[in-house]
Order: structure tokens, then sequence, then C-alpha cells
């Protein structure tokens, strides 16, 4: 999950001030946790309380921390329903294909015992909010490739992968650079984090990646980090540096997390 962390904290600053390049500094002084980082933990902490079980209260569990991790951070940059959804406690899904399915979606790969069990999981905390088959599509290609990444694919395996399931990745990172905009959808934003990702030659190259094409800056860099922390692994560093964002309530969930 630490991938996540680290993309949207790198991208937070950048969300509405697209910075068209790669150079920049990644943990930067006003750089600060988003929704991403929120609903990650939360994912996090209910596939690790449901897997005791097998999965069965999954959608309960999800429901349970993604509502009370959720309402402790009210202006943490939420979109408008599912703002609605986590304050009014609401519990029903609102057919959305929003990229906030993508965010999230982290430790379903790194939980996950097989390829099924990942697309099982990604579908089932997408769904919670974001049941539109755009919406699960994004969830579940991103948690592909984490898996993938995880089981050491290669990355023309990677993209082979997501081309023949999910996307055609039929651009580069320069061509889309010049005039990609902000789009929160998963269909306009999962492809260009996984491409950031295929494109990468390190973790840190990745996220920088992520960053430099614009667009909607925290979450295509939260996507992108969450495949290339499975790909290239994290710097103990960077991980202490993502971890120095968080407040104490935050670490709490964080470290009672067991993904192994």
């Amino acid at each position: 999950m630490y991938g996540a962390f680290t993309g949207d904290i790198a991208g937070s600053r950048f969300e509405f001030h697209n910075r068209r390049s790669k150079e920049f500094t990644i943990f930067h002084k006003n750089c600060y946790f988003t929704d991403d980082s929120v609903m990650t933990i939360a994912v996090g902490k209910a596939l690790s309380e449901s897997r005791k079980n097998g999965y069965k209260d999954l959608d309960a569990q999800l429901d349970k921390w993604m509502h009370e991790i959720g309402k402790k951070y009210p202006h943490c940059g939420y979109g408008g329903r599912f703002y609605s959804w986590i304050l009014e406690d609401e519990h029903e899904p609102y057919n959305s294909f929003g990229n906030g399915a993508g965010m999230r979606t982290s430790a379903c790969g790194e939980i996950a015992a097989s390829l099924e069990e990942a697309l099982f999981l990604a579908e089932k905390c997408a769904a919670i909010t974001h049941n539109h088959p755009e919406g699960i599509k994004g969830a579940q290609a991103l948690t592909a490739c984490i898996y993938l990444a995880r089981e050491g694919k290669t990355k023309k395996e990677i993209r082979q992968y997501v081309e023949e399931h999910f996307y055609k990745l039929d651009f580069t990172l320069d061509e889309i650079r010049p005039f990609y905009r902000f789009n929160e959808t998963c269909q306009n934003s999962c492809p260009q984090a996984i491409e950031a990702f295929l494109e990468s030659t390190d973790f840190e190259d990745a996220i920088r990646n992520a960053v430099s094409i614009g667009g909607d800056s925290d979450t295509i860099a939260a996507m992108t980090g969450s495949i290339a922390e499975a790909y290239y692994s994290m710097p103990e560093e960077d991980i202490a540096k993502a971890r120095s964002y968080f407040d104490g309530y935050l670490l709490d969930i964080l470290d009672s997390i067991d993904l192994r």
C-alpha cells in the first residue's frame, strides 16, 4: 500500500496545478495525504479483518471501515457523491465509474492468493460504491497489474494481460502529456496510470511518470505507485517518509493491517 501512499502524497500538490515535467520533489513540505490514502487504508483494514472468515463478511467490513475511517477526514478530497455516501451514512452503491474505484485497490492485489481471487476482491471493493461496469473494470485492471507484478511477471506479460482483458494501451506518455487533462473516470485515468508504470525504470521513475502527464495527479500516481511497489519494491526510507505524513490514528490502523 505504501506505493499508493507515495503516489498520492507526491501528486497531492499538483492535482489542480499540474506539473508536466518529471522534475519535482516527491516528498515536499507542501504535500499531504488525500482521500486516496484514507480509502486505501480503509479497504486494507476491511480485507485484513474479513480474510479471517474467508471474506464472508467483506461487504460489511468494507462498509464499516470506509465509513468509520472516512468520517474522520471529511475534507481530504472526496468526490461529491462519495462525500455524501461517507458523511451522510449511506450504504447503497451509486453506479459510479469514478477512479476512486481504482485508487483504493492496493491491498486486493497484495493479499490475494490467486489472480482469480484478486479479481474477485477488486470487484467487491469497488462495488460497495462504484458498481458501474467501468468502475469494476478499473479496479480489476489495477489489481490484476499489482498481483501479476507481485508474482514476478514481466512488463510485457502485464501489458499483454491488460490489453487482452481490460484496456488498449495504444499511446505513450510523451504522446498524451501535452494535452491530457483532468479526468476522474476509470476509463480515462486507469489506462494512463498503468502506462506510467509500464514505461518506468524504477519505483521513483514510475511516480514521476504518473505526475508528469497532469490530470488527476494524486490519484493517477497512487494507482501507478501501487503497481510499481509490487514490481520494484520500495526503499525503506521512502516508506518512512510516506508514514511521516500520517497522524497517529491512521498509523495505528495501518499497523494493524496484515496482508501477508
